[in-house]
């Protein structure tokens, strides 16, 4: 038999590890992996008719589109609770949205106080309603080029100043690492946890992680998720197109199964999809003109495939 190629190797690691925790610990597999979805690739729509959507695909679980870019906009608590009760969804988490508006490590002091405002808002958002997590982006998404060699240093610094409102709120900063092609810092997993060390507060403790962009910035998915451990807190997920699960080549079962293996199936720990589309800079589809059918198969189809998939991972 010829030898493994490297990533086969590695498939076959936790792919044991996975066999060997449903033989002798088998109450482990006993919670499934909880599916959400992120709203804000729904564009303009109504969060009554996504929360619609969402319910009909049995998600029960929904991670926010962090809107609140000042103190007149954005989502009100009271009308969000009513809404997710009404369909029998949860709050996940937050979805904190880092532009060149509100840039951690941005040279200019109005732009970080922009981004110590938004953080703010959007975690009393979070607290009213009792989100899990709430993500952070160290630099602008769109930005690929650095602004200069003290970014990583602004952006530590104004973080850290406003971290206590993650402790204050009891909601997890989770650092999410994005692609090069996106962001000019902060690419991988251990990028991530070199931020998180130098911010130093335990408001800031975990990641956020992005199949999509694990694809073009890790060696391997499957062990980059067994080595970060409860570090992780969501990972959001699309196919290698950025497109719904299965229409692209992602190893999906690998994936699921490393999940299982650091015992990802609890509470407070969710898959969420956010398949985007191809291209640079995801950002405008937050303000697209939203496609209802095309929105409904987009999720219908994901949230079928991850379960078949996870059927098939269990049953091994």
């Amino acid at each position: 038999m010829p030898a493994l190629q490297h990533f086969e190797q590695k498939n076959l690691a936790i792919r044991e590890a996975f066999e060997q925790l449903k033989r002798t610990s088998p109450e482990k597999l006993a919670l499934r992996l909880n599916l959400s979805w992120s709203n804000w690739g729904f564009g303009m729509e109504s969060l009554s008719r996504s929360a619609e959507r969402l319910a009909r695909a049995e998600i029960r679980f929904i991670e926010l589109h962090g809107n609140r870019y000042g103190k007149d906009l954005g989502y009100q608590a009271t009308e969000v609770r009513n809404i997710l009760s009404d369909h029998g969804i949860a709050l996940a988490g937050i979805c904190g949205m880092f532009s060149a508006d509100n840039d951690l490590s941005s040279n200019r002091g109005l732009v970080r106080q922009a981004a110590i405002d938004y953080i703010r808002r959007n975690v009393d958002l979070g607290r009213e309603l009792g989100a899990g997590y709430c993500l952070i982006v160290p630099g602008a998404v769109g930005r690929p080029d650095k602004s200069d060699d003290m970014e990583f240093d602004r952006s530590v610094e104004t973080l850290r100043g406003v971290a206590d409102v993650f402790t204050q709120a009891k909601i997890k900063g989770a650092v999410e690492p994005i692609r090069s092609a996106e962001v000019s810092f902060c690419h991988t997993f251990k990028d991530a946890m070199d931020y998180i060390a130098a911010v130093d507060h335990p408001g800031v403790r975990h990641i956020n992680g992005d199949v999509y962009h694990m694809q073009s910035e890790e060696g391997h998915i499957g062990e980059t998720l067994v080595n970060a451990g409860e570090r992780l807190t969501n990972l959001h997920l699309a196919d290698s197109n950025r497109c719904a699960l299965g229409d692209g080549s992602l190893d999906l079962d690998t994936m699921i199964m490393a999940l299982y293996v650091i015992g990802y199936n609890r509470e407070g720990c969710t898959v969420t999809p956010e398949p985007l589309g191809p291209g640079g800079d995801p950002y405008p589809a937050m303000y697209g003109r939203p496609d209802p059918e095309q929105l409904e198969a987009l999720v219908q189809h994901t949230a079928s495939y991850f379960r078949e998939r996870e059927n098939v991972v269990r049953a091994i």
